[in-house]
């Protein structure tokens, strides 16, 4: 009995100690995690991490980072070889053209020099002088260069850089004229030109024959001569040849 009695007893006893125990409630302990001040920011900085990692993930697993070796774009001198991703030799091919310059009108300068320079607002008095046009009772500025040969005969009349041809006019003052457009944005301009060889929308390359000198209203003082003038763009401010080309 006494066995039965002590069974007895310790049951209670277990079930008081039980209802005793404190229960934990998740939800409040959870509320006191999150009222500390680097709760927040610290769980910002966790799921920014987690973010960037998978996106890092993602994206290594999709792309790959060529060189312009590898992509098959890596320029070299002609005579050369270069090696693409697959391992593979062959000829080098110069992908990135150099840009072009810009040459003289005609085939020899010293044949055909400048009779009449370019007016410069910045230059002596009697290089201003010089470059005046006269016409009629009136002074114009020299927008470009005129050259001639000594002998007054006609000449080749070269393109200057390649283009466009934008314009082909016979003009009552300026004579026949040839407006060329290039890739960088500048417009060559010719005029007092004869025997025109080019039209509107045709495609020029550097040194390609476009005229024969000849005359015009405005220079019949210059005899035969080509007008020369480099703008930038149609209408645009005009610029000194003598600077502008590179090719001397």
């Amino acid at each position: 009995m006494s066995d039965q009695n002590k069974e007895i007893q310790s049951k209670p006893e277990a079930a008081q100690s039980t209802e005793a125990a404190p229960a934990v409630n998740p939800s409040s302990s959870w509320k006191r995690l999150m009222s500390k001040k680097w709760a927040f920011p610290a769980l910002y900085m966790v799921a920014a991490a987690i973010i960037l990692t998978l996106m890092w993930v993602y994206q290594s697993s999709g792309t790959t980072t060529l060189t312009g070796k590898e992509l098959g774009l890596e320029t070299g001198k002609a005579g050369t070889t270069v090696t693409d991703a697959n391992g593979k030799t062959g000829d080098s091919v110069e992908v990135a053209a150099n840009t072009e310059t810009m040459r003289w009108p005609v085939n020899d300068r010293n044949e055909q020099p400048v009779v009449m320079p370019f007016f410069d607002k910045d230059a002596p008095n009697d290089v201003k002088q010089a470059a005046m046009i006269e016409y009629g009772d009136t002074l114009i500025p020299n927008a470009g260069v005129d050259l001639a040969r000594q002998d007054n005969e006609a000449f080749d009349v070269l393109a200057a850089a390649s283009g466009k041809v934008t314009n082909v006019q016979d003009h009552p003052v300026a004579g026949q004229t040839v407006e060329i457009t290039h890739p960088n944005g500048l417009v060559t301009v010719y005029q007092s030109l004869s025997d025109v060889k080019v039209a509107k929308d045709a495609e020029v390359k550097k040194g390609d024959l476009i005229a024969k000198a000849g005359r015009s209203e405005l220079g019949k003082d210059l005899g035969v001569h080509l007008h020369f003038e480099v703008r930038q763009g149609q209408n645009g401010t005009a610029l000194n040849p003598e600077t502008a080309i590179s090719d001397k």
